[in-house]
């Protein structure tokens, strides 16, 4: 990591105790003599008027301080947009499998990221497109998964399926989610999908709710071009991006989705490792 001169901080909204937290962190880094930039929840904390759009806090930081849940670091993954800024996720939310800094450690692992002696693990993003009429109309990256769910209560949608322009199945079902090693802690999961270590090069694609039984996630190597061809009728499918930003799909509006060119690089305790993260937060017991 270069040396740091400005920092950024972004926050989850609504967290008990965070204007101490936020001040407190202004406080320590002017007394280094580096500048901190605020988004907006962050700069309502200590009541500045100050703040930025989240997407412009990371221009000319070397470092991005994260208050909040795997959520709010999902939003910081999207808003550094393929810039090498590490992520410093401090958990003040609930499950946080990505937050894995507590409270405690707070200034002891910025001491570490000042002397250049922190751990950092990178994570590949996934990229999705929608092609409606032969064009792309949106594109997205994501740090946990691509979804494509319906938006009926009670009717299933078909998803026409390749890989690598291989046909796989049309899947009859809630929907289909698009999951990176790093989402697959997440919606993959509860949906019945496999955990993956997150230097894994493989991407998983798992029904939801899929009419056939037989219908199993399955995995690909990362290299693979996913295409999904949303067979619903109106407005009936959904497309959602790390379960917070999306938009409504057509019929034969196509998803495409592959590994993307980007990462988003973590800070990790020296001593969290993944599966002292999964004995924790899924309560898998120890030794």
């Amino acid at each position: 990591m270069p040396d740091i001169k400005t920092v950024g901080v972004m926050a989850k909204p609504g967290i008990p105790g965070a204007s101490a937290i936020v001040s407190g962190l202004v406080e320590w880094w002017r007394e280094h003599g580096i500048e901190t930039r605020l988004d907006h929840e962050a700069a309502r904390y200590i009541g500045s008027p100050d703040g930025l759009a989240r997407d412009d806090v990371p221009e000319g930081t070397q470092l991005v301080i994260v208050l909040g849940g795997d959520g709010t670091l999902l939003s910081a993954a999207r808003a550094i947009r393929g810039r090498d800024i590490p992520l410093f996720p401090v958990n003040l939310g609930g499950l946080g499998f990505l937050t894995a800094i507590t409270l405690d450690q707070l200034y002891p692992e910025l001491e570490c990221a000042l002397c250049g002696e922190q751990r950092v693990v990178p994570r590949r993003m996934l990229h999705g497109e929608v092609v409606r009429d032969g064009r792309v109309v949106a594109s997205y990256e994501a740090l946990n998964d691509i979804v494509i769910g319906k938006t009926q209560i009670a009717r299933m949608i078909d998803l026409e399926t390749y890989v690598d322009s291989q046909f796989v199945s049309t899947f009859k079902a809630d929907g289909l989610i698009i999951a990176t090693p790093t989402g697959s802690t997440a919606y993959s999961l509860s949906a019945g999908g496999p955990i993956l270590f997150p230097a894994v090069a493989a991407i998983c694609i798992t029904p939801v709710c899929p009419h056939m039984l037989t219908n199993r996630p399955v995995l690909v190597p990362d290299s693979s071009v996913i295409e999904i061809i949303c067979k619903a009728p109106g407005k009936e499918a959904y497309l959602t991006v790390d379960g917070q930003v999306g938009e409504p799909l057509i019929e034969d509006d196509k998803v495409v989705c592959r590994s993307s060119e980007h990462q988003v690089f973590l800070i990790r305790p020296p001593k969290m490792f993944f599966f002292d993260v999964l004995r924790q937060k899924m309560k898998w017991g120890e030794r």
